[in-house]
């Protein structure tokens, strides 16, 4: 069974997510000490995290941050903060969705029903476990790429970004393709926050020494030379 670790501090809020999880047979744990997030995810060992951004003690985005460093699970983020700021904030910590309070309770269960089909079972498809463009090597079982004797994880966005484009050699993927591929369903996304996530893949690639190979075509999408 799939488990879930929510972090909320409004009751009824919780109340709500906990119930409309359940009634889709995931198996939820709520928060207990907002002080010792990190330990009860340790403990719980979650398959995905909903994370509000406005707590006590430390914010949504600290444990975020506490999160990511020990574990690429998904994550989502629920705030009654709208700023744009924010919503860039949490993508770039490695925040999988962010979800404007109130909770519309429909959107978020197309939010994890997605998450959870697009996470845990593409990797269960007949596929090779690397894939490899001009020294480029995507290593599907861990999320890692690599490139000479460099190597940097990916978060599961970017991975299946690159993913989709290394699917795609020498092609262009529109961007309704890979939000499609990220999401199931473009209707629920953010125009932006798919811009978001190929900055931060840019980013990680020049890290490891892979410069310019995700181009823009503009008004048709990206391609991997």
């Amino acid at each position: 069974m799939m488990k879930v670790y929510i972090v909320e501090d409004d009751p009824i809020i919780l109340e709500s997510m906990k119930q409309n999880l359940m009634r889709w047979g995931l198996e939820v744990h709520t928060v207990i000490d907002f002080e010792n997030v990190k330990k009860e995810f340790l403990d719980i060992e979650p398959h995905f995290v909903i994370l509000d951004v406005t707590l006590p003690k430390f914010d949504g985005f600290y444990w975020c941050r506490q999160i990511r460093d020990i574990s690429n699970v998904p994550i989502i983020f629920i705030s009654s903060r709208d700023s744009q700021m924010d919503q860039i904030m949490g993508m770039n910590m490695g925040a999988d969705y962010y979800i404007e309070k109130p909770v519309d309770m429909d959107i978020l269960m197309a939010r994890v029903n997605a998450l959870l089909r697009r996470v845990y079972s593409y990797k269960d498809l007949e596929q090779p476990t690397v894939m490899e463009q001009e020294g480029l090597f995507l290593h599907i079982d861990t999320n890692v790429v690599s490139y000479e004797n460099n190597k940097i994880d990916l978060t599961k966005n970017e991975f299946l970004i690159l993913y989709t484009l290394m699917q795609n050699q020498t092609k262009i993927v529109s961007r309704d393709e890979i939000m499609r591929v990220l999401w199931e369903d473009e209707s629920f996304v953010d125009d932006n926050t798919l811009t978001v996530n190929i900055v931060r893949l840019r980013k990680k690639l020049t890290e490891i020494g892979i410069h310019d190979r995700i181009q823009t075509k503009k008004g048709q999408g990206y391609i991997l030379k």
